[in-house]
């Protein structure tokens, strides 16, 4: 269950938070971040975002004080497009939805990001997933910039010819903006494969050429194998390397996901694989929770009730006699656990929320959803000594295989899902290294979350300086 975006327990909107004792490289910080709220001050999901890649930052800023400047370039998107998007219901009524691609950094490489139809979808909140999607891009190692949009359209309660009609109407606005080597767009939030098809079909028609213009194509027209399970797996890997440092298995743990659409659905069924015991999913409607842990049998059925049925977690009890399910609450209440996968949406763990996963036993809280910790419930998790593996890190493996969708693209061929794999497997256990050793190098050992910022961070902004700073 998704709560509100604002954390109400702020005594401001995710303001910078205050630091005891005070340094040059300290006041520019805060100094810094006045200014960006000042520019964008109702944008909360996107400032609470700069806020912690922000302070994290401070030991790079310390030791190279150039790089203040390069993030004021980099926290501003390099171009920010938003259009109205027609059409027409099936009573022949017109309505009209906003669309929105934020082109955040094309450092690295094409502009990368998904799109997301939502009714809670505004520039707030794409800006803050296309920037931490620039890190997150830069993590991987692939030649990827940092991008998101998509429409405060609500594909739920549409009819199949609603949502073509949409999707025509949104692609015919975003083409000119997009290309192979411009801007590859992916799915999200409500974006899944019958969504990308009709948008490359509409995208297709207008160019009149095919190209690998999106990922999360169907495989008989472009697509690869792994992509759906991609985030779900590639958390798991993220897991299992944390795991093998710290002497706290997988196998046989107890794990609370949040979550039941694709990323929490692949997340489970990857514990399953490892030997763990994934105990929750959930959704807007409540929690299910399985005393003895979800089986391959059991997933299945949540999955014919999700994916087929389009059905609540609640109506998988129909469907499982050992399953209990707590209506209008949230997973980490469960005691005896040792890892969360939250997969569900920004910001569902607040701090009351941690202090009941520190009070259960979690041991490490590896996100699946983009920033689904609030800044306070991160203090929790640091207070109680729980390690934190960062959105934009443990959940990079849908990105990482859209990256190599791109690369297949372009080389017109297809690779073996067992290639894909161990491709997916390599890039996580890079990213895992990358986080752990810039921790370490910066005089932060163990702190992935500080690690991840580091270390996207510096690839971005190294890049934009050998560039001319543009």
């Amino acid at each position: 269950m998704c709560p509100e975006l604002i954390d109400s327990h702020s005594t401001r909107r995710f303001s910078y938070p205050e630091k005891e004792n005070s340094s040059p490289i300290a006041e520019q910080i805060k100094a810094l971040y006045k200014r960006v709220e000042a520019r964008d001050p109702h944008q909360p999901e996107f400032l609470q975002a700069f806020s912690e890649v922000l302070h994290s930052l401070a030991p790079v800023f310390e030791k190279h004080p150039r790089y203040l400047a390069v993030m004021e370039t980099i926290v501003e998107p390099e171009r920010v497009i938003a259009f109205r998007v027609p059409w027409l219901d099936d009573r022949g009524v017109q309505r009209v939805n906003r669309g929105f691609r934020i082109q955040y950094s094309s450092t690295l490489g094409p502009y990368k990001g998904g799109l997301r139809f939502h009714p809670t979808v505004n520039l707030s909140v794409l800006k803050f997933l296309g920037f931490e999607q620039t890190f997150k891009n830069s993590l991987t190692g692939l030649a990827m910039g940092g991008a998101k949009g998509g429409s405060d359209f609500d594909p739920k309660g549409k009819s199949e010819a609603e949502v073509l009609r949409f999707c025509q109407s949104f692609m015919t606005s975003l083409y000119r903006h997009i290309g192979a080597a411009t801007d590859v767009p992916a799915g999200d939030m409500n974006v899944g494969g019958r969504e990308i098809g009709y948008l490359f079909g509409q995208y297709k028609r207008l160019v009149n050429h095919f190209e690998g213009v999106l990922t999360g194509k169907n495989l008989n027209w472009g697509g690869s194998q792994i992509r759906p399970e991609a985030t779900g797996y590639g958390a798991v890997y993220f897991a299992e390397f944390w795991a093998a440092d710290n002497g706290v298995p997988l196998k046989g743990a107890r794990c609370l996901v949040s979550g039941s659409g694709n990323v929490a659905q692949y997340t489970v069924e990857k514990l399953i694989h490892v030997g763990a015991i994934p105990l929750t999913m959930s959704d807007t409607s409540g929690y299910v929770y399985e005393p003895e842990g979800f089986t391959q049998d059991k997933l299945n059925h949540m999955m014919q009730v999700k994916n087929v049925a389009k059905g609540r977690v609640s109506d998988y009890c129909k469907l499982s006699p050992t399953a209990q399910f707590f209506p209008n609450k949230k997973p980490w209440e469960q005691k005896n656990i040792q890892y969360a996968f939250p997969s569900a949406c920004e910001n569902e763990i607040d701090h009351t929320d941690a202090a009941s996963l520190a009070a259960n036993g979690c041991r490490c809280v590896v996100e699946g959803a983009n920033m689904p910790s609030t800044n306070q419930a991160i203090e929790v998790y640091k207070k109680s000594k729980i390690v934190l593996c960062p959105g934009k890190a443990a959940n990079a493996g849908g990105v990482a295989v859209s990256g190599l969708e791109m690369a297949q693209n372009s080389m017109r061929t297809v690779w073996t899902r067992e290639e894909v794999d161990s491709k997916l497997k390599a890039i996580m256990k890079s990213i895992y290294d990358g986080c752990k050793d810039a921790a370490a190098k910066y005089g932060h050992p163990g702190d992935l979350q500080m690690g991840a910022n580091i270390a996207g961070f510096l690839k971005v902004a190294q890049s934009v300086v050998d560039q001319g700073c543009v």
